[in-house]
């Protein structure tokens, strides 16, 4: 469950939702910056797909006009992103695991910045690794 800091790569077609990952991140890693001489921890929980509504009211690529058309550029990449989202919804954790992560950090005596939490987080972190564009 604690991995230290892996290389972060955006992902296509929710480029609005990535950025505020980052920008969070940003944050809080400035915040942890400041707060340190003081003995806080800033500690940054990162789930996988965790089962909730959030699937169920997501607004997905197969709603978009742009790619509707078979010759449009976008047409391939809204196949592969409909197939995966699909795969993420199925293997979708339990929202306790994430309860479990979070428990873990903050009775740790020397928590972790990061904690991955589920197989995803941790494929996605080792995959994006080693992704070269």
């Amino acid at each position: 469950m604690r991995e230290k800091e892996g290389i972060r790569t955006p992902s296509t077609v929710i480029s609005a939702y990535v950025g505020t990952k980052f920008a969070l991140e940003g944050l809080f890693k400035s915040i942890q910056y400041e707060l340190e001489p003081f003995g806080i921890k800033i500690i940054l929980i990162e789930p996988g797909a965790v089962s909730s509504n959030f699937w169920k009211n997501m607004k997905t690529a197969n709603t978009s006009k742009p790619s509707e058309s078979a010759d449009s550029p976008y047409s391939q990449m809204k196949i592969k992103i409909s197939k995966s989202l699909k795969r993420t919804v199925q293997n979708a954790m339990h929202p306790s695991e994430v309860a479990k992560a979070i428990l873990e950090a903050i009775t740790s005596d020397n928590p972790e910045f990061r904690y991955l939490v589920g197989k995803d987080a941790t494929m996605n972190i080792e995959v994006r690794k080693n992704y070269v564009r």
